[in-house]
């Protein structure tokens, strides 16, 4: 829900920013602010500052910054309407009431939790009755006290087909919501709706709030098809955008300033009995890009810890294709593999919780798996096999966006490939020794001095040689939106923060979004007109809104449908990513190919071409529809 700007100053006035920060943070006086340590970094010397009359903090250790709410998202991991929700009722702030619409849609989502809520105790009270004798022998061999049982609300199905659907009746719920709500199955060629989950040791899927909203199955006979079955999508429930036990972990992560990722329901249960209750585990697939987005709110360097075996091997693998694209400077992950053939409830059971601390102690970053990864692929004792590794190497980490570390990818790899090159560390795509190396600015070095970038009639007109940082129309395109629909801030700040943005004047204006945005004055136009004014970047506004191609430019009226722009603008966002990380990519083989103009080379350079063609031509067929669309409209 979105929260009225005056709303949000009352809940400001009424609670200093001293006094909300002050719950974590030990703060003294320092003239007009407070200060004290940082919540984010380890340090001895107070870095964190608190202005009660701005209403900001600001950590210089770490660069953080930003109000009330903004300290409860970055401290405790909650929402941005938990937060508003939780100091509104501090300060004694009514919200506003839902419109009829909304209030009849939240209305009917309480109802469906009380329904999953009402299935979950039907579990719970299964297993500690007659029909649950099995399952509780089954726990108590796993090492699962009841007290853990309790504690994680571990219920039975027993495998009767209607038990939960006559229980949940009997309570007066419909068939038809069970149904919505996965609880039963249902079909064409289904009669009679009959209970999903039957013979099965039962483990509530919680959200963020801890209310259930699915259910996970762990089979007790051998012979069914599935070992473990999941709740289908619902209403309340995405598999690929919740994490287990994420609501009772979130706690112990901040505090410990990390967050551990495990395989399944097992593993979370047995890491908080060995001491770790920072730890959550999909919901029977893959690791998703939402649920790592999840976990980076927790840590800076979340531990995905797999099963020591294959197929904890291949999840690592997978993952680090997942991270690639996301990671910036002092954002990764570590990955923490177990011993051959045990998962963390194996380890804990035959060598208890020391076992697991060193295994996670052990923890290797990103770079080392990626590496390993790739050299187990097969033996190096050929010339085209070690430049297979090479290629497949540089085609690994041309996913990274963020140039800056991408660089650094890029020379320590070099320092790992260069036993098997036979020299000393350099670069990709670099000629002979004699030919020199090259410095941070690009330049090409020779016995210690600069030497001449001369280019093939391939590259003199290459953006390399041409050189320009002009605003592109699309990344125009997306800071005039967020310049006249202030409605869409609040969304895409995130994302628009960590644009790459190609022009000076376009990360200027960039900057007085996010102001307006962690201000609270992202609904006022005229605050933004005079925000410009006075940062002396009007004209260059008007200039970016003027780069807007004909067929975006519906999208610059006030009124345009909202559907519709939030469609264009997350799409426009998607391609500019993609692009910069093209252009990236392709300024990167240039230079190696106006170095070295073989054919490795020149085959890098055109599939990076190829890649961008695409890319840029979904956009011109978009910006073509788009064009039609508009005309249709007028």
């Amino acid at each position: 829900m979105r929260y009225p700007s005056e709303i949000l100053d009352e809940i400001r006035t009424r609670l200093p920013v001293s006094a909300v920060v002050g719950r974590k943070v030990r703060l003294k006086k320092a003239g007009r602010e407070w200060k004290g340590l940082s919540p984010f970094n380890a340090e001895k010397t107070p870095s964190f500052y608190a202005n009660d009359q701005k209403g900001f903090y600001h950590c210089f250790s770490s660069g953080r910054h930003g109000d009330i709410f903004k300290f409860l998202m970055e401290t405790e991991g909650l929402s941005f309407p938990e937060a508003v929700e939780r100091l509104a009722a501090e300060a004694g702030v009514a919200l506003p009431k839902l419109s009829r619409e909304a209030y009849e849609q939240e209305d009917r989502r309480k109802s469906l939790h009380e329904v999953m809520e009402l299935a979950a105790g039907f579990f719970e009270a299964q297993l500690q009755g007659r029909a649950g004798g099995a399952a509780r022998d089954y726990l108590i061999r796993r090492g699962l006290s009841g007290e853990v049982q309790r504690g994680f609300r571990i219920g039975y199905a027993s495998p009767e087909r209607f038990a939960l659907r006559d229980h949940l009746a009997g309570k007066g719920v419909a068939a038809e919501i069970m149904v919505e709500l996965g609880l039963l199955v249902s079909g064409e060629d289904v009669a009679v709706p009959y209970d999903r989950f039957r013979d099965r040791v039962m483990f509530p899927i919680a959200d963020g709030r801890g209310r259930v909203v699915a259910f996970g199955g762990r089979a007790m006979s051998a012979d069914v098809p599935a070992k473990y079955l999941n709740s289908p999508d619902t209403p309340l429930f995405n598999k690929g955008r919740l994490l287990y036990n994420l609501h009772q972990a979130r706690k112990p992560a901040h505090e410990r300033g990390t967050i551990i990722a495990v395989e399944g329901y097992i593993d979370v249960i047995a890491m908080a009995m060995a001491g770790f209750p920072n730890a959550v585990a999909p919901l029977g697939t893959a690791l998703t890009e939402d649920q790592l987005a999840l976990i980076w709110r927790f840590a800076d360097e979340p531990i995905l810890c797999f099963d020591g075996d294959r197929a904890g091997r291949r999840a690592a693998y997978r993952a680090i294709d997942l991270a690639l694209p996301s990671l910036t400077a002092g954002k990764s992950l570590r990955f923490a593999l177990l011993p051959e053939g045990q998962d963390p409830d194996d380890l804990l059971r035959a060598s208890g919780p020391g076992a697991i601390e060193r295994v996670l102690n052990g923890a290797r970053p990103l770079v080392d798996l990626l590496w390993a990864r790739e050299t187990e692929a097969g033996p190096l004792d050929t010339p085209e096999r070690r430049a297979a590794l090479e290629q497949r190497l540089r085609q690994a980490l041309g996913a990274i966006c963020d140039e800056t570390l991408r660089r650094y990818y890029r020379e320590e790899i070099d320092r790992r490939l260069a036993p098997a090159r036979g020299f000393e560390r350099r670069s990709f795509g670099r000629g002979a020794e004699g030919r020199g190396r090259w410095s941070e600015r690009g330049e090409r070095h020779v016995a210690g001095r600069p030497a001449a970038l001369t280019a093939s009639p391939l590259l003199a007109k290459s953006a390399l040689f041409l050189g320009g940082s002009a605003s592109s129309p699309r990344e125009a395109f997306i800071l005039s939106v967020l310049a006249v629909h202030p409605e869409l801030r609040h969304d895409h700040v995130e994302a628009l923060a960590e644009l790459d943005l190609a022009g000076r004047d376009a990360a200027a204006v960039r900057s007085v979004l996010l102001d307006c945005a962690a201000s609270g004055e992202a609904a006022d136009p005229a605050v933004l007109e005079a925000r410009l004014a006075r940062a002396g970047l009007a004209e260059s506004a008007a200039a970016l809104g003027a780069r807007v191609g004909p067929g975006d430019r519906w999208a610059l009226d006030p009124h345009a449908d909202p559907l519709r722009l939030a469609d264009a603008l997350r799409q426009a966002i998607t391609l500019h990513r993609r692009a910069r990380t093209l252009h990236s990519e392709l300024r990167a083989a240039e230079r190696a190919l106006a170095e070295d103009e073989g054919e490795a080379n020149l085959a890098w350079l055109r599939a990076v071409q190829n890649q961008l063609s695409s890319v840029e031509g979904a956009e011109a067929d978009t910006d073509e529809l788009a064009g039609r669309e508009g005309l249709r409209d007028a």
